[in-house]
């Protein structure tokens, strides 16, 4: 097994033994798996309450850091938090561990739905259950924001830049574009005003630099798409999977759009509306929402195929984590990366922000759920429950909310 650096070493309390680290890893991100609903938001909610709080793997600022790092990379944000996570924690081992805990009970439940949509041509019908765990999940969403806040927030530049972001965002703007736009601007700003109190903290020469990259960075969403419309096969099936997971950014919604640029108008084997169905199972399914892959997989080709879109959608995930590592432990050294990163933090936290209340206005739909959103937030807040018991008590709720209708 590969030592980590020793910046890594220094980040993170030193285990017991390699195994006993190891062991950690599998049980959290396992149990994670089974149990983190909500999308990237509220799972990186619940890794915070775990890895930082409770555990105390990481401290508050390196895991903001994580999250603005993983954030710079395409792929499931979240998935990717876990995996670095799983590295700082238990070495190489521990990356493969937590990345293949956190998506397997996903992709295992995911494929038992389609098995579901195909026989019976129709979605579980779940409603019941998820009317009491979403006010649950935003709640567990705004808890996160606010403990994160305190961190990101280091001034007037980064709560301005968050609003700008946050309008950006609801305004439509390529979430891509806002984070990686709100990045550089945050640093051109404190240029500036680095120049007029006539400081030198930032070499004038990088951004135009950094504006470049930008540039080259978004030509991957320009390039065109598989042409034309093509027999199902497991090799292209794994192909189109594998370009997916390279180059989408940003939420499940971000992932949509990919999705059927690729699969309904390109090479036609899936509907709209199955589509729509294949990223509503993604969504209220526990662990990433990229595992809407398997489920796809699963309709164009069966079992085999979806197994292999979720290995293709995924694997870049693994590499990328494992390529960016050497220069993420060494991005806070240099002060214009260091500035920059503090820009992709205060930019990721706005699109949290938004991915919130768009959820809230699904999940908060009557009076009922707003009192629950409102009494998990607070006991979040007062006693710091682990939240997975309170999307269990939100699920009962909803149990119980619908039992005395019927009744």
């Amino acid at each position: 097994m590969e030592t980590p650096s020793t910046e890594t070493q220094n980040a993170i309390p030193h285990p017991t033994s390699p195994r006993a680290s190891l062991t950690e890893v599998l049980w959290l991100f396992l149990r994670l798996g089974f149990t983190a609903f909500g999308g990237p938001a509220a799972h990186i909610s619940m890794m915070h309450e775990e890895v930082v709080r409770r555990r105390q793997w990481v401290s508050e600022a390196r895991f903001v850091d994580l999250i603005g790092v993983t954030n710079l990379i395409p792929g499931p944000s979240s998935t990717e938090l876990a995996i670095y996570l799983g590295y700082l924690r238990a070495g190489w081992p521990g990356l493969v561990v937590a990345g293949v805990c956190f998506i397997g009970p996903a992709m295992l439940i995911v494929l038992a739905l389609a098995w579901a949509y195909v026989t019976y041509g129709a979605l579980p019908q779940i409603g019941w259950l998820f009317y009491g765990i979403q006010p649950v999940v935003v709640a567990i969403i705004a808890q996160a924001i606010y403990k994160l806040g305190r961190t990101v927030f280091k001034g007037p530049i980064a709560v301005s830049l968050s609003l700008v972001v946050l309008i950006g965002y609801f305004l439509g703007i390529n979430v891509l574009l806002l984070l990686f736009g709100g990045a550089a601007l945050y640093g051109l700003l404190r240029l500036l005003i680095s120049r007029l109190r006539g400081g030198s903290s930032v070499n004038s020469i990088a951004f135009p630099l950094i504006l470049a990259d930008l540039s080259a960075s978004l030509e991957p969403l320009r390039s065109g798409v598989i042409a034309a419309a093509a027999p199902v096969s497991l090799g292209l099936v794994f192909l189109t999977f594998l370009k997916l997971g390279s180059v989408v950014y940003g939420s499940g919604y971000t992932l949509l759009a990919f999705l059927r640029t690729d699969l309904v108008q390109q090479l036609h084997w899936l509907t709209d509306k199955q589509l729509l169905d294949a990223v509503s199972v993604g969504q209220f399914t526990p662990g990433p929402v990229f595992t809407t892959a398997t489920f796809i997989g699963y309709l164009i080709g069966g079992w085999k195929a979806a197994l292999l879109a979720t290995l293709a959608m995924f694997l870049p995930s693994f590499v990328l984590i494992a390529l960016i590592h050497p220069i993420a432990s060494r991005l806070r050294k240099a002060r214009w990366t260091s500035t920059l990163l503090d820009g992709v933090n205060a930019a990721a936290l706005a699109l949290m922000t938004g991915v919130l209340v768009q959820l809230g206005q699904q999940a908060l739909r009557d009076v009922f759920t707003w009192i629950i959103a409102v009494l998990a937030f607070a006991i979040l807040l007062r006693f710091q429950w682990n939240s997975v018991w309170l999307i269990l008590a939100g699920a009962l709720i909803g149990l119980l909310r619908f039992g005395l209708l019927k009744g």
